[in-house]
């Protein structure tokens, strides 16, 4: 199966896909193309470094919204990938493209959902407002991506521990290392042999040795 990684910042979500498929622990997956919305993002560099096709389409280079939106649509097509991944891809995805790969976009995102998600919840902000909260757990869900935001079925979720003293980067940190590096390979290599289904809204996930 190939797969085109979206991003648009470091890339340490990448990473760790780019270490399970070199470690065997996704198999039968190519990583076709890594595309970033922002040109400067060191996710590219982690791509070239794995020898992976690395594209950067900014909508800086667009008239409009909408040229963008075909732009990334064609540049995902043209990489021949069957799933799309989004590894902290902070554009809005657009609709034409959940139409073309139904059920095959994934997202990561860093809290239990339905907390803390939706519009306006990325990046350091959700840990942010899980610390305001005074939450004693926190974590991340890897989902399939809908037309709407964060709302799309659930694949995988992991608890992640809030420690006393945490700051907003102090928990990132630890929700990347213990929960989003380990279910988003983990997503992807489930997907990539048969092993999740939508019925009815909901993932149907069958484990087996592929």
């Amino acid at each position: 199966m190939k797969a085109a990684v979206l991003v648009s910042g470091g890339g340490t979500n990448l990473q760790a896909i780019l270490d399970a498929v070199a470690a065997g622990t996704i198999r039968d997956v190519e990583i076709s193309a890594v595309v970033s919305n922002n040109p400067g993002a060191y996710a590219l560099e982690r791509a070239r470094k794995a020898g992976v096709p690395a594209l950067a389409v900014s909508p800086k280079s667009f008239e409009t919204r909408e040229q963008f939106h075909e732009a990334l649509l064609e540049a995902v097509r043209s990489s021949g990938a069957e799933l799309v991944v989004l590894a902290g891809f902070l554009c809005v995805i657009p609709p034409q493209m959940v139409e073309a790969y139904p059920n095959r976009i994934i997202n990561i995102h860093p809290s239990l959902i339905p907390s803390f998600c939706g519009k306006g919840y990325y990046g350091l902000k959700v840990h942010e407002a899980a610390l305001q909260r005074g939450v004693r757990v926190s974590g991340a869900t890897v989902h399939f991506v809908d037309a709407g935001t964060d709302t799309g079925p659930i694949i995988l979720q992991k608890a992640v521990e809030v420690q006393d003293g945490d700051t907003p980067k102090t928990l990132q940190r630890r929700i990347m290392e213990q929960a989003e590096w380990k279910i988003l390979p983990e997503a992807i290599q489930m997907i990539a042999h048969g092993q999740v289904a939508v019925e009815d809204g909901k993932v149907r996930i069958t484990r087996r040795d592929a």
